[in-house]
């Protein structure tokens, strides 16, 4: 088995749209106001967003994007207006994350974490 889609809720897809377009994604399939589909710039993984009435209660989503130049996409992301909950920072589980939320309030965390993505040290063999 291979992860290859994820979608998310959203109560206004196109104001989704507009707002994963600037994280990077790039637009595939747009069919307002029910649903979008975005591939990622790296990889064969696909993102979509699909149009719902009401949101879920708690946390909602957590996405994860990864980029080896998470520092440099933070800043540019801030430099066109994105708010951040969290810039990025070291964790202790060897990865370096930045925190914000899309516009329904689904968490995405840009990351970078190499080889201990996969393999870290205490992975079990």
């Amino acid at each position: 088995m291979n992860l290859n889609q994820i979608t998310v809720p959203s109560i206004d897809v196109a104001r989704s749209i507009t707002f994963y377009k600037q994280l990077g994604l790039r637009l595939i399939v747009e069919v307002v106001p029910r649903y979008a589909r975005f591939e990622c710039v790296e990889g064969d993984a696909t993102f979509s967003i699909h149009q719902v009435e009401k949101l879920p209660d708690g946390d909602g989503v957590y996405v994860y994007f990864e980029t080896e130049k998470l520092d440099a996409e933070v800043k540019r992301l801030i430099i066109e207006g994105v708010e951040f909950d969290q810039l990025p920072e070291d964790q202790t589980y060897l990865w370096r994350e930045a925190r914000l939320k899309d516009p329904d309030g689904n968490q995405i965390i840009l990351y970078y974490a190499g080889d201990n993505r996969k393999n870290p040290p205490w992975r079990i063999n």
